[in-house]
């Protein structure tokens, strides 16, 4: 399923606008398909009616989140999960809690999938980031236990982190039938390597390439959207992969206000055009707010003009691709802060599913 026909906003918009304006949300929707990136049914429930959003995306820090959480809905589906796992043919509590993690997910995930038409996002253990072969089988289970459920895979993106061992992890996984996300994309070679060996779709930290730039600097003032170290990459990886005719989906997420407060939607609206984005309720709120004219920032024609040259002949090999992101400073250092970000959640729900599971024996 390439970026050009893969859940289109046309299929399934609606206008709910009583203005003779459209908001901004309703204007970037006819440009870019767009995600919410959220965890909570209820908000993802009121975006997903506006027609606007057709997909949702979660992080270990949501599904963190539901096992915590004392709501009775999310308990459940940490209760559900808990029991699964007890019931399997697991024996010793690490693979117990493991498999309660990925049920837990995958609960998560079939609660979204009905309430949004298109793709839901579900992340492999984030631990995993450096071992292809235990990423390939748990990416496969999380498959199998979606299909359990009656949620095909063509709905599921099994989401990793961009380092070279899960690029090889979603080579293997997309040959197969079964689409990744390929997620902590701070750098320019990452999303290169991720289009070359077959990616279905790359999630580029916007936001969080220019944090990096701005302490790097020492920059405290506004920057211009068009020069935000986040927006221009996220553009490059656009182009290139138009230019070089990759199907890889392009889709930015985690924004900053390049000028600054008042200015949130600063990159979203500089990259009005991308075949994705997924967004937080609290930017799909301002964006929803104001009708003030969106204009689309990127094209398919005008990125296949760019001047970017192909790297590695095509292919990308282990070493080029460990010296080129070695050399860009914000690419290594915000994967490697990114991957103990996620992990540090991960911990935090294997703490609660270990006192569930031990609770439960």
């Amino acid at each position: 399923m390439t970026a050009t026909n893969a859940f289109t906003p046309s299929q399934i918009r609606k206008s709910t606008s009583t203005s003779l304006k459209a908001s901004q949300l309703e204007q970037l929707s006819q440009v870019t398909t767009l995600s919410i990136d959220s965890g909570d049914l209820k908000v993802i429930e009121k975006y997903a009616n506006t027609g606007f959003i057709t997909d949702a995306t979660t992080n270990p820090l949501f599904v963190s989140q539901a096992g915590s959480s004392g709501d009775p809905v999310y308990k459940k589906l940490v209760d559900d999960a808990v029991a699964f796992a007890l019931a399997s043919d697991e024996k010793d509590e690490e693979s117990i809690v493991a498999l309660a993690i990925d049920a837990l997910a995958v609960n998560l995930g079939a609660s979204i999938a009905s309430i949004v038409k298109g793709y839901i996002s579900t992340e492999v253990n984030p631990k995993l980031a450096f071992d292809t072969d235990a990423s390939v089988s748990r990416g496969r289970r999380i498959i199998a236990m979606y299909e359990e459920k009656g949620i095909p895979k063509e709905r599921i993106l099994i989401k990793l982190p961009a380092t070279w061992e899960s690029i090889l992890a979603a080579e293997i996984l997309e040959k197969e039938g079964v689409q990744c996300n390929l997620t902590l994309v701070f750098s320019f070679v990452q999303a290169v390597a991720c289009a070359q060996r077959g990616a279905h779709l790359i999630s580029p930290f916007t936001g969080r390439v220019l944090d990096w730039h701005k302490a790097k600097d020492g920059r405290v003032g506004p920057t211009d959207p068009e020069n935000d170290e986040g927006v221009v990459v996220c553009k490059k990886m656009y182009n290139y992969y138009k230019k070089f005719q990759h199907d890889t989906i392009c889709m930015p997420a985690s924004w900053r206000p390049s000028r600054g407060p008042g200015y949130e939607t600063d990159e979203i609206i500089a990259l009005a055009g991308t075949d994705r984005m997924t967004i937080p309720a609290a930017l799909l709120e301002k964006l929803e707010g104001c009708e003030e004219e969106l204009v689309r920032a990127l094209d398919p024609e005008t990125a296949k003009a760019c001047d970017e040259e192909e790297l590695g002949n095509g292919m990308l090999d282990e070493k080029e691709f460990r010296y080129l992101l070695n050399m860009d400073g914000c690419g290594t250092d915000k994967l490697g802060e990114g991957l103990r970000a996620f992990i540090a959640e991960t911990d935090k729900l294997e703490e609660v599913i270990i006192n569930k599971v031990r609770g439960a024996q």
